[in-house]
């Protein structure tokens, strides 16, 4: 047993210095971009440095006294018992040194909540396992899903670059702009955390929770839930694209203009086999992750979708569930749109082992609102 944990300890000692197993290894907080990651990236410093400097002095002195005034040179223990000047000295400087450490952290965190001046807000949704981005005042919202493709999560591919921390819809803000936050979450506490922002609010249930980062520069930054939210916990990533102004405005306008092709989508009448085809790509990004990609469900927390009582039920009873919830099930009511909601029912109804024959029309779900 003894000779086991010391091979353990030594392999993992000598695995600190292999280049392939640590490629991208690094010692310290990620670099910061933003003024608040960058106040504690500071404060990280600091207090670094001052407990490296309170270890010297304290160890030095201690080695030191053990080594000069040891029993056998001849000295003799010398009584400190109720030394007054001694106790306050040993009293007042840590004193000192914690109120130096206490002002500044407390300025960034007074600085950290102060969400007010914003340039613009962004409500952000969590959920298991996506997040809803709904940007106020500009009528742009959508769902960011993990994107890894399944071969490499299954290990039946090699694992890209940003394994786990890539998404198919990134929230995009323009650098230099204050924007705030607005977290909540539709079923358990999640947690939006992105390092490189100094970001890191709870999502809570009925609770609407404020934070705000200001991006110094453009590039892509990446985080993820750091909340234990559920079996697929590790599967929730973040992605923040911080664009220039005017890409940025370019951007806007292309999500306004896929909203305004879907919203007129709604208004048309759809072909069943194009509804289904539709369907099935929304299922997949908004749905498989509980009721698994062929609908068998993960039982017993999330249900089979086929054979379900509710995709081979009242196709009204159906429409009711996916707007509005059910239990765990979030309402997707405010995430998807009339044309996505009508195309997941019919691939529901019509796929994944069910084959009711019947669909619902966006027209339909639009009057349902």
């Amino acid at each position: 047993m003894i000779k086991r944990t010391i091979l353990s300890l030594g392999a993992a000692f000598l695995s600190m210095f292999a280049v392939n197993s640590h490629a991208a290894y690094a010692l310290n907080l990620r670099a910061p971009a933003t003024e608040i990651a960058s106040q504690i990236y500071d404060l990280h410093m600091l207090i670094l440095w001052v407990c490296i400097g309170i270890f010297v002095v304290v160890f030095g002195f201690m080695f030191y006294s053990i080594f000069k005034h040891r029993k056998s040179v001849g000295h003799k223990a010398v009584q400190f018992h109720e030394n007054h000047l001694l106790e306050v000295v040993w009293t007042i400087i840590p004193v000192i040194i914690l109120a130096s450490m206490a002002y500044p952290a407390t300025k960034t965190i007074f600085a950290m909540k102060d969400t007010s001046a914003a340039d613009m807000s962004v409500i952000v949704t969590g959920s298991q396992w996506k997040w809803a981005y709904n940007y106020q005042g500009e009528d742009v919202k959508f769902i960011s899903t993990l994107s890894t493709p399944q071969d490499q999560v299954q290990n039946k591919a090699e694992k890209g670059e940003n394994y786990l921390l890539e998404v198919d819809n990134p929230m995009v803000v323009p650098v230099g702009k204050k924007v705030k936050v607005l977290l909540t979450a539709s079923d358990v506490i999640h947690s939006w955390w992105v390092p490189a922002f100094g970001v890191k609010q709870d999502a809570i249930p009925g609770f609407v929770r404020e934070t705000w980062f200001k991006a110094d520069k453009v590039g892509t930054y990446r985080g993820q839930c750091a909340e234990l939210c559920g079996k697929d916990h590790g599967f929730m990533p973040i992605v923040v694209e911080v664009k220039a102004q005017a890409d940025y405005d370019a951007w806007l306008s292309a999500q306004r203009d896929a909203a305004a092709a879907a919203s007129a989508g709604a208004d048309k009448e759809w072909a069943k086999d194009d509804l289904v085809a539709k369907g099935k790509t929304v299922y997949n990004k908004s749905c498989a992750m509980c009721h698994g990609s062929t609908g068998a469900g993960i039982p017993p927390a999330f249900p089979a979708m086929t054979g379900s009582a509710v995709a081979t039920g009242p196709i009204e009873g159906h429409l009711e569930t996916v707007m509005n919830g059910k239990n765990m099930m979030p309402a997707w009511k405010d995430v998807l749109d009339d044309t996505d909601i009508a195309a997941v029912i019919a691939y529901e109804r019509n796929a994944l082992g069910n084959s009711s024959g019947d669909f619902v029309q966006p027209s339909a779900v639009k009057a349902a609102r």
